[in-house]
């Protein structure tokens, strides 16, 4: 189900990186709120949006056997090779964000590109996907990385409940530190070695 969005919360459409979701054709009734609010969450990490592809989900009722059709690519999306023009299988990455519904920075595994995978859904079904190519930020203040990682899947708790699984204290500060693009792609296991001591 769509959620619609308050008056009080209209100000989220203007968030950089909700307004460049909405440009690039995601049609706003097929976008939760909670996606919106993530994306709006996300927003300080993400310093540019490079382009853009939005694919179909056919058959998105049955996501065993669902595929995906390129329906609009804008920005560096247009050179690129997909793997959709050669097995519209709807499975990996995008298959796990149409199932959970729920929205998703990714690195290309062949080229280091990263993405944010959205949902767009329509009664409960996953009606079609929409890839942003972005940049994000070297590094942000420690503050700031808090934000986006507690807005962005729970991984700020997942980390420091991972860390402190070992270590007497979570050092919030050691944020600073961390690539950014780490932090929000990085295993959350793999992240919390980086605090051991």
């Amino acid at each position: 189900m769509t959620v619609g969005i308050s008056r009080s919360d209209e100000s989220l459409l203007h968030v950089p990186l909700v307004a460049a979701l909405l440009a690039s054709g995601s049609p706003r009734d097929r976008l939760t709120y909670s996606t919106l609010r993530a994306l709006g969450e996300l927003n300080p990490a993400v310093t540019e949006v490079t382009g853009y592809t939005r694919y179909r989900v056919e058959h998105g009722e049955d996501l065993e056997n669902a595929t995906l059709v390129i329906i609009d690519r804008g920005g560096v999306s247009v050179g690129l090779g997909s793997r959709v023009d050669r097995d519209p299988r709807l499975r990996g990455t995008k298959a796990l964000v149409a199932r959970e519904q729920e929205l998703m920075v990714a690195k290309g595994r062949s080229d280091g590109r990263l993405v944010v995978i959205l949902p767009e859904t329509k009664d409960g079904v996953t009606t079609g996907l929409q890839l942003l190519h972005v940049n994000v930020a070297d590094h942000l203040p420690a503050a700031t990385a808090r934000a986006v990682l507690q807005g962005y899947r729970r991984r700020y708790q997942a980390l420091r409940d991972a860390v402190t699984e070992t270590e007497d204290v979570f050092r919030e500060d050691l944020l600073a530190e961390q690539s950014m693009a780490d932090l929000l792609t990085v295993s959350i296991l793999s992240l919390a070695d980086r605090w051991r001591s």
